[in-house]
């Protein structure tokens, strides 16, 4: 094969999967002009254009996609083998790209990523937050994280944190100033701060246990944030009640800072799940990632009062 033409395949593979050339250059270390310059080679090299390029988007063409189709997986497999490699040799090493929902973060990947930093400093571990399920393999993510329901069955699974609930939670001195709710028609009463999806952009309904019936509760307020942690600061700032999952506020609620309002509504989650392709846990990296997640869980298991 043309040593040219395969040198510059991942650069064509980055291109389509981050759907532009300067995110595709940030994500090499590149230029864009230096990413331009591979794309163009290749094109030449092949005879036909691989992208569709406007002043907007860039998307694949026909030959583009076989392309991708192609040498993706390949070069997919040639990075996880030479990991393995490595890994025999001596530590883990490389990238580790995880996609993974906001909450996520606090409760599952910090303690994680703070454990690694020592173990295993061979190992970068990239956090990509993202509110939405997305294709994992095909966006070049080793491994995403999520709740236990969220995940497809041809994934490995691995739990991360125990289950926990979804409770409501406000100030005392916004509980001081305008009540508590009595039931789930009087949330209609209070200031909701509501939680707007990104990628949908509709406000998230809230799940409540109504009398033992699970019921989807529209609410309405001053306030509407993307991320739990916002709500949170809001709700310790008395503007309204929150909808938060209960370890995000543990630490609040024992020290008084926020008080659980209408605790018989609290729904229980499954927790959160780390999630890859079955064949990815051979590759070291991620296997350092799962070790030093599963070692604290058992940790935390032991220790009351903290996120399993």
């Amino acid at each position: 094969m043309d040593r040219d033409l395969l040198t510059h395949l991942p650069v064509i593979v980055a291109v389509a999967r981050r759907g532009g050339f300067a995110l595709a250059a940030a994500e090499l270390g590149m230029s864009p002009s230096g990413v331009s310059h591979a794309v163009r080679l290749v094109e030449e090299r092949i005879g036909q254009p691989l992208f569709a390029r406007t002043t907007r988007s860039v998307s694949l063409t026909e030959a583009g996609k076989a392309l991708v189709e192609t040498t993706g997986p390949a070069l997919q497999d040639i990075a996880e083998r030479m990991d393995r490699i490595r890994g025999v040799r001596g530590r883990p090493s490389g990238l580790l790209r995880i996609n993974a929902s906001n909450i996520a973060i606090p409760l599952a990947v910090t303690p994680v990523i703070a454990a690694m930093a020592d173990r295993y400093p061979d190992v970068t571990v990239e956090v990509f937050a993202d509110q939405a399920l997305v294709d994992i393999v095909g966006e070049g993510f080793d491994a995403g994280i999520r709740l236990g329901e969220m995940i497809a069955q041809d994934m490995t699974a691995i739990r991360l944190t125990q289950p926990f609930k979804a409770v409501l939670v406000a100030s005392p001195d916004y509980i001081g100033r305008h009540g508590r709710p009595c039931d789930v028609a009087d949330l209609a009463n209070h200031n909701c701060i509501g939680y707007r999806l990104l990628r949908s952009g509709a406000l998230y309904r809230w799940d409540l246990n109504d009398n033992g019936k699970e019921v989807v509760v529209e609410t309405r307020g001053t306030a509407v944030v993307t991320d739990s942690l916002a709500a949170i600061d809001l709700a310790l700032a008395g503007v309204g009640l929150a909808y938060v999952f209960e370890p995000l506020v543990r630490a609040d609620l024992a020290a008084g800072r926020l008080v659980q309002v209408l605790p018989k509504t609290a729904i229980e989650e499954p927790g959160l799940f780390l999630y890859f392709p079955r064949r990815a846990s051979m590759a070291p990296k991620l296997r350092a990632f799962i070790d030093a997640a599963q070692e604290i869980g058992r940790a935390s298991m032991r220790t009351p009062g903290r996120v399993a």
